[in-house]
């Protein structure tokens, strides 16, 4: 069940909460993605707030948003980088893509499955993806106040053996979102301070996500017949692959054994 795109816009543009969300999270996607100068950045789902840093360092950047959800115009006051898109069906070129994130995409998908080939598909030759899903055993995933609280959760368990099933190989794990999904005032004060330390040494069952960066396998294909031809091969079959016309007589092979000196 996708969300409305209008109900995830007003969460991260327009609450207190969804901002601090929107950072926090791209702290996690600036420690995965490194440089991304010259390279294609694409995101599915609701991945906008997390798009717009890599606007003027990447070769091109596309915000993808399934028919379900709907999409909106990105970013506001400059050329539009959305599109509307079928959730497996993307009109981007196999291969096209260095890196990705999937955001409110893979949890809230009706088709998981056909979701994770075409992300497979469109990914080029060492692509990564990075997914941001809730976190089954996290405060966020239990309640419906966000985002966060509807689809599927996953344990990182979960999520690692569904995406190795899908010729994903999973490469780096991490997880945010340490403070209570709460828009009270008391709750947003602490949540930078929680989001920094982070409780991962006393808590870590309280994040509210896990995010999980993935690289696309692609299995070398078998060649066919010796690696190297044999520059100079050996002569003692020639007789056999190319027999002479005329037999040697008996008196022939005497003459021969005859000649040798004892």
């Amino acid at each position: 069940m996708h969300l409305d795109v209008v109900d995830l816009r007003k969460f991260y543009y327009r609450t207190k909460l969804g901002r601090i969300v929107q950072r926090a999270l791209r702290v996690q996607i600036a420690k995965l993605f490194g440089e991304t100068k010259g390279q294609t950045v694409v995101g599915f789902g609701f991945a906008a707030p997390l798009l717009r840093p890599y606007i003027g360092m990447s070769r091109r950047v596309i915000c993808l948003m399934p028919g379900q959800q709907g999409v909106m115009p990105w970013p506001e006051d400059e050329a539009n980088m959305s599109v509307l898109v079928e959730e497996a069906a993307w009109p981007l070129a196999t291969g096209f893509v260095d890196k990705m994130v999937v955001l409110h995409g893979l949890e809230t998908s009706d088709t998981e499955a056909d979701l994770l080939d075409e992300i497979w598909r469109v990914l080029g030759p060492g692509g990564k993806v990075v997914f941001i899903v809730p976190y089954r055993s996290g405060l966020w995933a239990r309640s419906d106040k966000t985002p966060f609280g509807y689809g599927k959760p996953y344990s990182a368990s979960q999520l690692d053996q569904l995406l190795r099933l899908h010729r994903f190989v999973p490469e780096r794990h991490q997880s945010a979102l340490y403070f209570a999904p709460s828009e009270k005032t008391f709750w947003l004060r602490l949540a930078k301070f929680w989001e920094g330390f982070g409780l991962r040494n006393i808590l870590p069952l309280v994040a509210g996500v896990i995010v999980v960066e993935a690289s696309k396998q692609v299995h070398a294909r078998p060649q066919g017949g010796l690696g190297a031809a044999v520059r100079k091969p050996l002569e003692a079959l020639d007789g056999i692959a190319n027999p002479s016309k005329e037999p040697i007589s008996g008196k022939s092979r005497l003459e021969s054994s005859g000649s040798r000196k004892i």
